[in-house]
């Protein structure tokens, strides 16, 4: 498995309005200012919360796969 790759960025107008104004993953309101998370595996923007538990998730996954090989 390949490992997730997150841009951090800083939700803008232009964001907000022209690609979306929610998290893909819990479809949590994003608000201008704040930090968002455009996954480059799923092409979608998340919130810190689901950004940070995929992460784990991922993680986790790899830290499995190394022990295995």
């Amino acid at each position: 498995m390949s490992r997730r790759y997150f841009v951090n960025q800083t939700a803008t107008k232009e964001i907000l309005t022209r690609v979306t104004n929610m998290c893909a993953q819990c479809f949590d309101d994003l608000k201008e200012g704040e930090n968002i998370y455009y996954d480059m595996q799923t092409c979608q923007y998340l919130c810190k919360n689901c950004q940070e538990t995929k992460s784990e998730e991922a993680e986790e996954i790899l830290s499995i796969n190394d022990r295995l090989f």
